[in-house]
């Protein structure tokens, strides 16, 4: 069932305005016989051309699309100066209605370049289907190219220009909840590495629960890679480091760890290195965000700890990894928890609880219930303690001085944080960072 319907006419040459409007009709008609739903959404995708500057004011290259607005309550015309801000602002009203499956009427010449466009910036989410998109006057059709083969792909060039066009319009958009805020730990020796845990403002996402600065995207969630990447970029710019030498954890939920320049695991939670100038990161909305750190052998780590990661250790498995790479001592290591949900709100069943209750009684509260609180990042202190790291050298939410607590409950800020706990699956993701100073 089409929820929505996408017309293409951006690439529509000048000459041929006059035209458009019986075509229109036509094709309107023909969705409103056809969809399985009375009246889908309909957004007319056009070019827009600034011919005077006078007073602000912008003549379109489509003004007789103008009236079809008043004739139907769910069209729209989008006219914007290229196709990537047109496009981006559809799927803004896409995003407002929860729509996801999609129709996209076309010239033929456009589909290859335009399904480019939609692989950029939609995720599997959504369902595109396409139609060619006949123009008509005078009964007679208008031929405004040779059709392409169907399957034919776009030049690397073409390729390039539309990549490049997308990522200068979402680098172009305002930053929205404010500017970007990075957290840091005073534990962390500032001269010798650079490191910060992210909140959720001054990125360019928008959907409720991504909004803004979300760092991760996936076929399930409506945020694409190239929204997550000038998040990025941004975060790159103000914290300073190499947007390019960025590497994240592939979680998993266990406690495999990666060591950077040998080969690379398909799936981990913790990650090392003492190469400068290389970003390591790990996610977290609800899970801790690890950071570690050795300003004696100048080695660092990350590491992605949920319950299940905590259970299995990720975060001592990442101590010991700097250990036998890189001769750290245990005790030189330092280590900080980032926000996280904290045992205030988290929960889990009985089961898995007991296997806290095992680690620690302290670490589960009303345990004779179906469903106990659980303090994952006090299970996480526990063992790294075990494993030798000192107590003085992890910092967490027992902090004394409060002024210097970063490691927030994330479920119970929702003004700086994301959370899986409390925002359902379309949830947005913060990380914690870390690299060596050059």
């Amino acid at each position: 069932m089409v929820e929505a319907v996408l017309i293409d006419l951006f690439s529509l040459p000048a000459n041929l305005q006059n035209n458009i409007r019986g075509s229109l009709c036509n094709t309107l008609e023909t969705i409103e016989k056809c969809s399985s739903i009375r009246a889908p959404f309909v957004y007319v995708m056009c070019c827009q051309r600034q011919r005077s500057e006078r007073k602000g004011e912008q003549e379109f290259s489509l003004p007789a699309l103008g009236g079809f607005q008043s004739l139907e309550r769910r069209l729209e015309v989008v006219c914007a100066p290229t196709t990537a801000a047109a496009l981006y602002t559809i799927k803004q009203r896409l995003d407002e209605k929860d729509l996801s499956i999609i129709k996209v009427i076309l010239p033929t010449l456009r589909k290859d370049s335009m399904k480019l466009y939609i692989d950029y910036l939609f995720t599997g989410v959504y369902q595109f289907e396409f139609e060619d998109f006949q123009l008509v006057s005078d009964c007679e059709r208008i031929q405004i190219s040779e059709p392409q083969g169907e399957g034919q792909t776009l030049p690397p060039q073409d390729m390039r220009l539309i990549r490049s066009e997308i990522e200068m319009h979402l680098e172009s958009l305002p930053s929205l909840k404010g500017e970007l805020t990075i957290l840091r730990s005073s534990l962390i020796p500032d001269d010798i590495f650079l490191h910060g845990f992210t909140t959720r403002t001054g990125g360019i996402s928008y959907i409720p629960t991504l909004s803004s600065c979300n760092l991760f995207s996936s076929s399930k969630r409506r945020d694409p890679q190239v929204v997550v990447k000038e998040n990025l970029r941004r975060l790159a710019k103000a914290a300073g480091f190499n947007p390019e030498a960025f590497h994240r954890v592939k979680v998993d939920h266990a406690n495999a760890v990666c060591i950077m320049g040998k080969t690379e695991p398909d799936n981990y939670d913790g990650i090392v290195t003492d190469q400068k100038g290389v970003t390591l990161a790990a996610p977290g909305a609800d899970c801790i965000p690890v950071l570690f750190a050795d300003p004696v052998r100048k080695a660092c780590g990350a590491a992605h700890s949920g319950w299940k990661g905590t259970l299995l250790g990720v975060s001592m498995a990442t101590v010991n990894a700097m250990v036998s790479e890189y001769g750290c001592n245990v005790k030189d290591i330092l280590v900080v928890l980032g926000p996280s949900v904290g045992p205030c709100c988290y929960k889990l069943p009985h089961e898995s609880a007991k296997e806290f209750h095992r680690i620690d009684p302290k670490c589960v509260r009303q345990f004779d219930c179906a469903s106990p609180y659980i303090d994952i990042r006090r299970a996480t202190r526990i063992l790294l303690e075990r494993g030798g790291v000192l107590p003085e050298n992890i910092q967490d939410d027992s902090i004394t001085d409060q002024n210097q607590n970063i490691t927030f409950c994330t479920a119970c800020h929702p003004d700086k944080f994301y959370s899986h706990f409390r925002d359902g699956t379309n949830f947005g993701t913060q990380i914690g960072f870390i690299s060596i100073r050059d």
